[in-house]
């Protein structure tokens, strides 16, 4: 029983690390995103039709 209690704060642990990666993450993004449409105008379409065209571009 206390293997499993240990083991359960273990995962517990590494979860609630991953999730405030992820949240971190995505907030740098967003505030990136947002000082690009604010400073020169760039919207997120304009963002994700260049990352699609960079794709296209890459050799398979």
């Amino acid at each position: 029983m206390l293997v499993a209690l240990i083991i359960a704060w273990i995962v517990f642990t590494i979860l609630v690390k991953v999730i405030k990666t992820t949240v971190k993450n995505a907030l740098m993004i967003a505030a990136v995103i947002v000082l690009l449409q604010v400073g020169y105008g760039i919207s997120p379409q304009d963002i994700w039709n260049q990352i699609v065209k960079l794709t296209q571009t890459l050799p398979r």
